[in-house]
């Protein structure tokens, strides 16, 4: 697991008062569902997307490939 981020389980009360979306993908966030809330940018990530932005990443939470960047 990153310290970038903090992992948690989607309940009512996270859907209800937060969000019911990814941050990024915006596809649903579900009940039971793993999340991620990535303390730099303050949004829960879908499983997903929370992966994609790991590879992404340094140990310092920094972006060091941003999309597009060597495509």
């Amino acid at each position: 697991m990153s310290t970038c981020f903090v992992d948690q389980i989607a309940t009512p009360e996270i859907l209800l008062r937060v969000t019911n979306v990814c941050g990024e993908c915006y596809d649903d966030l579900l009940e039971g569902d793993p999340i991620y809330y990535d303390m730099q940018t303050y949004r829960y990530l879908c499983k997903k997307c929370y992966e994609i932005l790991c590879e992404k990443m340094n140990d310092d939470c920094e972006v060091i490939e941003e999309e597009g960047l060597f495509h």
